[in-house]
């Protein structure tokens, strides 16, 4: 397949260069060997390999003294270390290394869930540069976003040709992945109310999360619910968007998260959805492929950004807020091309409401950027981008 440049790279390089170490997430299929690839490391080894991982489960520090040979021939060495997760205990290892600037590292893994809730690990504090790998921004990889709402945006499964081998590698995804990762982090022990779990995490993906009406749909109580939302963000699979809760007016706004499976075709697979939606889904869909994208690009920014939204229960809604620098912009999305000042009257409630909100869009399908009002203009989804930008 035809390499794709990342976003994340000049970033990555930029922090190379300045001889920082870097813990490199992302969920698999992301492409994070790919851009590993392209770089030249010294030493690369893979804790997905049983004989690999069981060697350092036994001694961690044998690392120690196997960089400390390394960098008697090549001085500071770059080591790769991939699926860092399975040996979370290595970490002190790495810590000492570079501390004492032996060897700098890019460690990579596809679950956060060992590393945050493992007693004693040692997550470097100040000592890696955290970073993402994400499914493709559309300006990485440009396609019809009819297609993107189908199959999402996976790398190793978007640049299939054929439809039908999209969907067999997106079931695969579904079946062997998520259950393996699953079991192999033993953290679900009844796996079939996980597996029904996840066919209504699909399935609700986008919607104000309500655990007991969950709890009574699978059988098992709201905290068990709420222990596997958590368990989703902590393996990536899921984006967790928390509500603008303060308003000086409305005592009702919503205060729960709402969350978002993280690619669009494996939340379709999760949900038992077939290839033909209906237009109503597409919007749906259109507006959950906007919040994916805005939190992706939020992460590529060095001044710290986040996506939230807000609903009042009894009244207005803005799909996405992004907040920057204690300002917001509200996003509005429409499934349609022909934006008109009908869409735009919770913008206009949310920007009356909020004074540090000077300007608000609608995200649609328009084919031009399209002035409503003085501070609020529709703007096409190829467009996002100048929302996190402006």
């Amino acid at each position: 397949m035809q390499y794709i440049q990342r976003q994340l790279e000049s970033g990555l390089q930029h922090h190379l260069d300045r001889g920082k170490s870097i813990l490199l997430l992302g969920p698999r299929q992301t492409g994070k060997s790919t851009l590993l690839a392209r770089l030249s490391s010294d030493l690369t080894l893979s804790l997905a390999s049983p004989g690999t991982r069981q060697r350092y489960e036994k001694n961690s520090s044998l690392l120690i003294g196997e960089i400390e040979a390394l960098a008697k021939k090549t001085k500071r060495p770059l080591v790769f270390l991939d699926e860092v997760q399975k040996v979370p205990t290595i970490m002190d290892a790495v810590q000492d290394l570079i501390d004492r600037h032996v060897a700098q590292f890019i460690l990579t893994g596809s679950s956060a869930r060992k590393l945050r809730k493992g007693r004693g690990v040692n997550l470097l504090p100040g000592r890696v540069v955290s970073m993402r790998l994400d499914p493709f921004l559309h300006q990485e990889y440009a396609q019809p976003i009819e297609m993107i709402l189908t199959d999402g945006t996976l790398p190793g499964i978007v640049q299939e040709r054929e439809a039908t081998d999209r969907e067999v590698d997106l079931k695969s995804y579904v079946e062997t992945y998520l259950e393996e990762e699953i079991r192999a982090e033993a953290i679900v022990r009844n796996i079939g109310s996980f597996a029904r779990f996840l066919e209504f995490a699909g399935l609700e993906s986008g919607n104000i999360i309500n655990l007991h009406g969950l709890s009574q749909e699978i059988g098992v109580s709201h905290t068990t619910i709420a222990s596997y939302f958590e368990i989703l963000d902590d393996c990536l699979i899921a984006e967790r968007i928390e509500p603008i809760t303060q308003s000086l007016t409305r005592k009702k706004l919503t205060k729960s998260n709402r969350y978002l499976m993280f690619d669009l075709g494996v939340r379709r697979l999760c949900a038992g959805e077939g290839r033909s939606l209906s237009r109503d889904r597409l919007g749906n869909l259109f507006e959950q492929y906007v919040g994916l994208e805005l939190i992706r690009l939020a992460r590529l920014k060095t001044v710290s950004t986040k996506i939230r939204f807000w609903r009042d229960p009894d009244g207005p809604e803005v799909d996405w807020v992004i907040e920057r620098g204690g300002e917001y912009i509200p996003i509005e999305v429409k499934w349609n091309d022909r934006p008109s000042r009908q869409d735009i009257r919770h913008l206009k409630v949310f920007l009356k409401e909020y004074k540090k909100a000077k300007k608000g869009y609608v995200v649609c399908r328009t084919p031009r950027p399209v002035k409503l009002e003085e501070e609020i203009t529709a703007i096409p989804w190829q467009q996002l981008s100048e929302t996190i930008d402006s």
